[in-house]
């Protein structure tokens, strides 16, 4: 029962739809393991009688996750566990289109790769404590060959021990699917803030302008399904044969 299931994880009540309730405790076997990325979850049917609800109450809680793209729900197979193997997902996250054209996933290739401790802008932003162990990458990524995205990346040594990807040579897999496949770290949704800012001497000799050239930057926090920070990302795009999108429904 949901009550029952409830009562395990919280002591106060809880006043929130029941359609609510039944979405946190699938999402939380997600996150516990017990459904993997990509994985079929059991039938509305099963999941109602285990949960001792409605199955239209289980068919809302599945419709909210999958508007959160934590589930993806298939006519005629099935539910499942969102997964950014799926070559669907990988264009979830691409923001930056050329200006003529539809879009095309980046070309990625790893400039640098290092061991760090955590500064305070990086502890602030990751959640982490002053000094904490972390990983920094220096990414270039390319459309149709050119230059077009230069990404300054840390991510938390707590959730991603030992992690490493090949210098110089360009990796076809996305960034976070090696999240997924390495460590089970899911990112489930991600917070952006764009502003306009000036080409530094790093940024000039990777994408290939000038220096204080006019650049659009995205700062993004990228958050698993349990809402951890697993990311902090810096990408400066130069924009003048292409353009950030972002659909609002």
């Amino acid at each position: 029962m949901v009550e029952q299931a409830r009562a395990q994880t919280e002591a106060a009540p809880d006043f929130r739809p029941l359609y609510a309730q039944v979405r946190d405790l699938i999402l939380r076997r997600v996150v516990q393991g017990v459904w993997r990325p990509g994985e079929a979850l059991p039938s509305e049917q099963r999941l109602a009688e285990e949960f001792g609800v409605s199955q239209g109450t289980v068919r809302k809680a599945l419709d909210a996750m999958a508007a959160q793209n934590q589930v993806v729900r298939e006519q005629g197979r099935g539910t499942f566990v969102a997964t950014h193997r799926d070559q669907r997902a990988q264009f979830h996250f691409l923001h930056v289109l050329p200006d003529l054209g539809g879009k095309q996933m980046p070309v990625s290739r790893v400039l640098s790769i290092r061991p760090a401790t955590a500064n305070r802008e990086e502890a602030r932003r990751l959640g982490c404590r002053l000094g904490d162990a972390v990983t920094r990458l220096l990414r270039l990524r390319t459309i149709e060959g050119k230059p077009v995205i230069l990404e300054r990346i840390v991510v938390p040594t707590a959730l991603m021990p030992d992690f490493d990807l090949p210098i110089g040579r360009e990796t076809p897999e996305e960034l976070y699917a090696i999240y997924e496949r390495r460590y089970g770290v899911v990112v489930a949704r991600a917070e952006e803030v764009l502003k306009a800012v000036t080409a530094d001497r790093t940024d000039a000799r990777h994408l290939g302008v000038v220096f204080a050239a006019p650049l659009l930057q995205v700062d993004r926090i990228a958050r698993n399904l349990d809402g951890i920070t697993v990311e902090w990302r810096l990408s400066r795009c130069d924009t003048r044969n292409h353009h950030y999108s972002s659909v609002i429904e």
